[in-house]
């Protein structure tokens, strides 16, 4: 093997750019060719991204193989709030705030029954915005989840039916909370009015690990599973709070830290995939994300963001998020050695339940459309691929420190285009 192509691999898949993806924080678009097919890509032949959408397929690619992607996902939508008494008191959209989606991928063959791949994609990331003078910017006016997994994986062929892969995930997230604070509340005999704006920022990195197994019943049918485990981040952030304090106090500023829990949920990938003939074939796949590990978000500050001991020293957020099935479907068909086309459908439940709502991630259930094309020769490959993700309406309820009782989030969409480049050395 050639030390230097090594190095170089190793290099790019250890890129870990600032990645941003917009609604919601499951990320699954981690190459153009998996955009064009809904998600839908397990079983590619000779495609890095292998690593990250099924690693035991990574014992489909032959010799030495390097690959990078980049999604735009842009996100659009509309709110109404309601008051306690089911009157609209606002209505508006979000500010767009575009995302990116990057993966850096290399496999390398070792011999006829090894392999090892390493990759470097989003699992989990968001961005959301929306005006800061707005009724919404109480329960949040920007946040961002910026989330990188690198995945080193070892993949083992058995035989022509079997093979199977382990990895390990380390885990990197960045996290940025702002929201304006408005609420009154009793200092000795008179009612005080707090208006202020906070700012939570830190990142954090954590551990986990992956398996997968391929079964292969004929040349033209394949099954595959895949697991990811559950990732728990601990997370210490820098708190800062403008002009938080109380009117009968005098105006402030409090700078201090901020602590929290959040755990990223495990899933499992159940795959098919059935040749037509030597041109065309079909992916079927199912994911269970298990988004009950998401049940609140919570955030404990040192300080009293108020400047009264023992009050608003913490900001609780029940979340109770229920377990979610995704399902997509794929097609690819080769017109020639060198010409590919591919078209996918992908059906997300929402796993958001009314009381667990908010505008940092204003997610129904998701519909994703999407179409692209290939171009390879015998040591580059080219792909693009554009989506059309169909977002549709949640409703949910106010916290108590919200400036609205409900909200609903309706016409929401998301544009998605991709390119993706391989390279075999």
């Amino acid at each position: 093997m050639n030390k230097n192509f090594l190095a170089l691999g190793l290099a790019a898949a250890l890129l870990a750019p600032q990645v941003a993806g917009a609604e919601g924080f499951a990320i699954n678009e981690w190459s153009a060719e998996g955009v064009a097919m809904g998600g839908a890509r397990m079983f590619a032949e000779d495609d890095a991204a292998n690593v990250a959408y099924n690693p035991a397929s990574i014992t489909k690619v032959k010799g030495e193989v390097m690959k990078s992607s980049y999604t735009y996902l842009s996100p659009h939508g509309n709110y109404k709030l309601y008051d306690g008494a089911g009157k609209e008191i606002e209505d508006g959209k979000n500010v767009v705030h575009a995302g990116w989606a990057v993966g850096s991928y290399y496999v390398r063959q070792i011999n006829d029954k090894e392999w090892f791949g390493i990759g470097a994609f989003p699992r989990f990331a968001m961005v959301s915005e929306f005006e800061r003078a707005s009724k919404a910017s109480t329960n949040a006016f920007f946040s961002k989840l910026n989330g990188v997994s690198v995945t080193p994986t070892y993949a083992h062929k058995f035989d022509k039916k079997w093979s199977a892969a382990v990895g390990a995930e380390i885990n990197y997230v960045g996290l940025e909370l702002q929201k304006n604070l408005q609420m009154k509340m009793p200092v000795g005999t008179k009612i005080a009015t707090i208006d202020g704006t906070t700012q939570i920022e830190g990142e954090s990195y954590a551990l986990g690990w992956n398996a997968a197994a391929n079964y292969a019943f004929d040349d033209k049918n394949e099954i595959g599973v895949v697991y990811r485990s559950r990732i728990k981040h601990s997370l210490e952030a820098d708190l800062k709070g403008y002009n938080t304090k109380p009117d009968l106090m005098g105006g402030g500023d409090v700078f201090g830290n901020a602590y929290g829990v959040v755990t990223l949920p495990d899933s499992w990938d159940i795959g098919y995939n059935h040749k037509f003939d030597k041109k065309t074939r079909l992916e079927l796949k199912a994911t269970r994300t298990n988004w009950s590990t998401y049940d609140a978000l919570n955030v404990y500050f040192d300080k009293s963001l108020v400047g009264i001991p023992g009050i608003a020293e913490s900001s609780p957020s029940a979340k109770n998020w229920s377990n979610g099935w995704r399902y997509a479907i794929g097609l690819e068909h080769n017109f020639s050695d060198k010409y590919a086309a591919m078209a996918g459908f992908a059906f997300d439940e929402s796993s958001i339940p009314y009381d667990g709502g908010d505008f940092m991630v204003p997610t129904g259930l998701r519909r994703t459309y999407s179409i692209g094309a290939r171009y390879n020769d015998k040591k580059q490959t080219v792909a693009v691929a554009l989506g059309w993700m169909d977002v549709g309406s949640l409703d949910f309820a106010g916290h108590a420190t919200d400036a609205y009782k409900s909200a609903h989030a309706y016409d929401s969409f998301t544009k998605i285009a991709s390119i993706s480049y391989q390279r075999k050395f």
